[in-house]
């Protein structure tokens, strides 16, 4: 296994960014999941929910966990958990199985009753979020290893973050948001050279076809 530039190329011959051979948790979600477009409203709010439960962990923990946590919040149906109540949170509070942190399980149901009112003003929250879509002009040609290791937040992050709060959302800061738009391929980080960088590009490209 060599690593020149951000990218690994692993013994089936696969360049891969820096940080997705590592576990084969992390070469699955890097292959075919990390900066695909989504505008599935239920994908979109778990992985909003997980990047908020992520904060202070590793993302290993959370994908080992993800299984448990659909299972806890009911698919991350955000119709369902915008109905939970004390007997939920308790609930919630004593699995294992999950991060037990009482902040982040309270804001994923406040979240729930936001994305509720987001998708009732916008039709869905694919329609919402993609609008914090850079332009291409605000986003490198060639995303190299330096400029990612550099890049914890961006204006387009930060937008997303205060409009967001603004409407009530909680656990969900700069930092957090700019992984949530990397995670749902509202930008694609994959260095160049990774192997998946170039399917990250066509399925955008099928999404918002050129004119």
């Amino acid at each position: 296994m060599s690593l020149e530039n951000g990218i690994i190329v692993g013994d089936d011959g696969t360049p891969r960014c820096f940080w997705g051979a590592s576990s084969d948790l992390y070469r699955a979600y890097h292959d075919h999941e990390w900066g695909m477009p989504v505008d599935e409203d239920v994908r979109l709010f778990e992985k909003v929910c997980l990047e908020g439960f992520q904060s202070g962990l590793s993302w290993l923990t959370i994908l080992r966990k993800r299984e448990n946590f659909r299972a806890a919040f009911h698919g991350f149906d955000f119709e369902r958990i915008a109905l939970y109540d004390q007997a939920d949170e308790a609930r919630l509070l004593a699995d294992a199985g999950i991060v037990r942190h009482r902040g982040k399980i309270r804001s994923t149901i406040g979240n729930a009753r936001r994305a509720l009112a987001l998708r009732d003003e916008f039709g869905s929250l694919a329609e919402y979020f993609w609008r914090f879509e850079p332009a291409a002009s605000e986003r490198p040609d060639e995303l190299t290893w330096a400029a990612l290791k550099t890049m914890s937040t961006t204006s387009a992050s930060k937008a997303l973050a205060k409009d967001l709060k603004k409407r009530g959302w909680t656990f969900i800061g700069p930092t957090t948001a700019y992984a949530f738009m990397q995670a749902m391929g509202l930008v694609n980080d994959h260095v160049e050279g990774c192997g998946a960088r170039q399917r990250c590009l066509d399925a955008r490209q099928q999404r918002r076809p050129s004119p």
